[in-house]
């Protein structure tokens, strides 16, 4: 078997990995990123809303705000500079019952303690002045100006080039089925057509779905004990006919997902969803993306509490994602977990696991804390 030695592996070429291998880029580092699949962002990063998220949602202190507000903030400019298309076109989160409209005030504290700039709230006949479409049962509107979407696959290619323009290199159909650890680094072995080892400094393991048994896989590093993937697919709806509103609409969330939500993509094309749907403890990846039809009349029954004109038949299926959690249904919603040497002792070896939503708002401020976790800068 062919051995290679270089600086840096990241393992897994989605957002988070490309973001992390770009930091670690502009500090300097030698960097390889290694791929399973075929292309670039082929799983979770390419199955999103391309919505910038504000960081309204996430409990005060954790990871997930802290990142994201700083990600979203990171990522604006980035795009700007590197002319990518982003709008920040504004998020409404409605409240429909009289329960969701008394949570309201909670969700505005959370989101001023996360520190997300410029927050309103307005009354629903307000709301309506300003987005005619809105049922007239909405009682209450968390208003967030620096939500928007974007253009994702330009990002994820602006990211490779990057990467690539300072030396580094992603190489793909390369999966990574073991590791060890050594005295002055790691050793990884690579399956695919043409299989080595490789030996590196330090490893960042960013593999999404596979993130966990790539961590349990590499000899000498932690096992995580009693940590449990979980998965919740979320299925895309689209909808026919001209835009119904120019902001995102969100409906007060739940805690296996933000909510089957309305957004209008940078083509003009309105898209619902997704929702969440809990995947039996049995299913593990390669997953089924395929969209059920069936789960359309949900969809009609979410959305019209908010936008009761959605026409009858207007919906089809779109496309699906599957999100990873370490949590479970009815568990209070997980963090991301960063885990790095000064947690695990192992120098070197930084695993990045259950990165969901927020993660790609997140990602280039994961990618500058996973480049402090090194000590690089």
């Amino acid at each position: 078997m062919e051995r290679f030695e270089t600086d840096v592996v990241v393992i897994g070429a989605g957002a988070v990995g490309l973001a992390v291998a770009r930091s670690l880029a502009l500090a300097g580092r030698d960097v390889m990123v290694l791929e399973a699949a075929s292309g670039i962002a082929t799983e979770t990063s390419s199955r999103n809303s391309e919505v910038i998220h504000a960081g309204l949602y996430y409990p005060s202190g954790s990871l997930k705000a802290r990142l994201c507000v700083r990600g979203r903030r990171l990522l604006y400019e980035y795009c700007e500079r590197r002319g990518i298309e982003a709008r920040a076109c504004g998020k409404f989160v409605v409240a429909v019952t009289d329960a969701e409209a008394e949570a309201v005030p909670g969700l505005l504290a959370r989101a001023r303690a996360n520190e997300v700039e410029d927050l309103s709230v307005i009354t629903g006949e307000e709301a309506r002045r300003i987005e005619p479409a809105l049922s007239r049962n909405v009682r209450m509107v968390l208003v967030s100006p620096v939500s928007g979407i974007f253009d994702s696959h330009a990002y994820f290619l602006s990211l490779q080039g990057e990467i690539e323009d300072r030396g580094g290199a992603v190489v793909f159909e390369t999966p990574v089925v073991r590791g060890r650890v050594k005295e002055d680094g790691l050793e990884l072995e690579t399956g695919g057509a043409s299989p080595v080892r490789i030996s590196a400094r330090a490893v960042i393991n960013s593999a999404g779905h596979r993130a966990l048994d790539i961590a349990r896989a590499i000899d000498g590093g932690p096992q995580y004990p009693g940590l449990k993937m979980r998965w919740v697919k979320g299925s895309y709806f689209s909808a026919s006919g001209p835009p119904p509103f120019s902001r995102l609409i969100y409906p007060m969330h739940n805690s296996a997902s933000l909510g089957l939500h309305l957004s209008v993509d940078l083509a003009g094309r309105t898209r619902l969803g997704p929702d969440a749907e809990w995947l039996d403890e049995t299913v593990s990846p390669p997953f089924d993306y395929s969209v059920d039809p069936a789960r359309a009349e949900l969809c009609y029954a979410e959305v019209r509490r908010y936008w009761p004109g959605l026409p009858d038949g207007a919906i089809a299926p779109d496309y699906s994602g599957v999100r990873p959690k370490i949590v479970g249904p009815g568990e209070a919603p997980g963090d991301f977990l960063i885990d790095g040497p000064e947690r695990h002792r192992v120098q070197g070896l930084v695993n990045l696991i259950a990165i969901e939503s927020p993660g790609l708002t997140s990602s280039l401020a994961i990618g500058d804390w996973v480049t402090g976790l090194l000590n690089v800068r």
